[in-house]
């Protein structure tokens, strides 16, 4: 059974007096443990694919479904819970909280499934050790460089222990020597974790570091193929 599955996906938004196809028709599955870049050229519909696979939104028409539950089925909530448990997500800009401390941004996502204060903390000590920022968990975001508070953003994606990482341009705010130490922490968690990381980039090189990459065209798939190396 795929991870992820996509079965005839469209997404119609409606503007003003015309339809715009975002998607038109897409399908393809992940398995679990697969690496996996999305490329396309802005409006091909890549990033509305992500938000689908991200249950942040929802199609006009086909089914997806994330580890054999058909999220079209599921309630507000319902969403919101798999979400927390099933799915990491990594964006361009962090999404970090301005005023609050690494290890603080870290135990965010854990604050909605009811661990104690103390197993919070050593999880999310745990998660900043695991992307090589041990020591730096009192910083501030604005006492990291972006390829630290990237890093504190991976490690926010890691401690619910969700099997799927999301990430949407990751290196796109960062210089390419950090881009490429970021990319090298994704492949380690893929091989040695078997996290199933799906990434969203329009950039070759970065898209190299994954095992597979898919290229969306006016809301088509128009290649699905493997990288060799």
């Amino acid at each position: 059974m795929a991870l992820i599955e996509a079965r005839n996906i469209s997404k119609v938004y409606r503007l003003g007096d015309i339809d715009l196809r975002a998607l038109d028709g897409v399908s393809t599955t992940i398995g679990t443990g697969e690496f996996v870049s999305i490329m396309g050229q802005s409006g091909s519909g890549k990033s509305t694919f992500m938000n689908v696979l991200g249950c942040l939104d929802t199609p006009t028409e086909g089914s997806y479904f994330l580890d054999g539950v058909d999220t079209g089925r599921l309630s507000r909530d319902d969403l919101a819970e798999i979400r927390n448990r099933k799915l990491g997500f990594v964006f361009q800009g962090f999404n970090l909280l301005p005023r609050t401390s690494a290890i603080e941004n870290v135990e965010l996502p854990m604050l909605y499934n009811g661990h104690p204060a103390s197993e919070r903390r050593e999880r999310a000590r745990r998660a900043l050790r695991s992307v090589g920022l041990e020591g730096r968990e009192d910083h501030h975001p604005n006492q990291l460089s972006g390829g630290q508070q990237q890093r504190v953003a991976i490690a926010r994606a890691l401690v619910n222990d969700a099997p799927i990482i999301l990430a949407d341009e990751p290196t796109g705010n960062l210089d390419t020597k950090t881009s490429v130490g970021i990319m090298e922490l994704f492949v380690r968690l893929n091989r040695e974790s078997g996290i199933t990381v799906v990434l969203v980039t329009h950039e070759h090189d970065i898209a190299a570091y994954s095992k597979r990459i898919i290229r969306f065209l006016d809301g088509h798939i128009v290649s699905d193929e493997e990288v060799t190396r």
